[in-house]
């Protein structure tokens, strides 16, 4: 049984386009993997849950505030467990994904209703967050907030 060159062409031309999609199928299941982690890192903020925020974070953290202020791992984790950073609701928009080989980079728009010290407020935020791939799972790295016009 001999193919034509017809088929034989189709054959090429489909294992080609199979080829080029597993890169986008891999990057698919990046972006995904990491906007879930955003949803946890999001979930355990409101829940004030050391071992979740403990499991998501990197040891390396280092999480910049819109205030300037900058926290590693362990003053991110307590100033939230403690009720110092209060997050009532948190609500994420316009964010995007992208990821290069082991690191990826979130940029979203915060907006959250707090009570730092007792004192309720309102506040909108820009925010880059960057995770990294560790042990098969991906853990924040860094985050920088700046402030956003109302």
């Amino acid at each position: 049984m001999s193919q034509s060159r017809r088929q034989i062409g189709f054959s090429a031309a489909l294992g080609a386009a199979l080829m080029a999609a597993a890169p986008l199928a891999a990057q698919t299941n990046d972006q995904a993997g990491v906007a879930e982690a955003v949803e946890a890192l999001r979930q355990a903020m409101l829940a004030a849950d050391r071992a979740k925020l403990e499991a998501i974070a990197a040891d390396a953290l280092t999480y910049g505030h819109s205030s300037g202020r900058v926290e590693n791992k362990e003053q991110f984790v307590s100033a939230i467990v403690e009720g110092r950073s209060v997050f009532r609701s948190i609500n994420l928009t316009e964010q995007t994904v992208a990821t290069s080989g082991d690191v990826a980079m979130v940029r979203h728009i915060l907006s959250a209703e707090t009570a730092d010290g007792g004192r309720p407020a309102t506040v909108r935020i820009g925010v880059l967050l960057v995770f990294q791939k560790q042990a098969g799972g991906w853990k924040l790295l860094a985050r920088q907030a700046v402030p956003r016009p109302a």
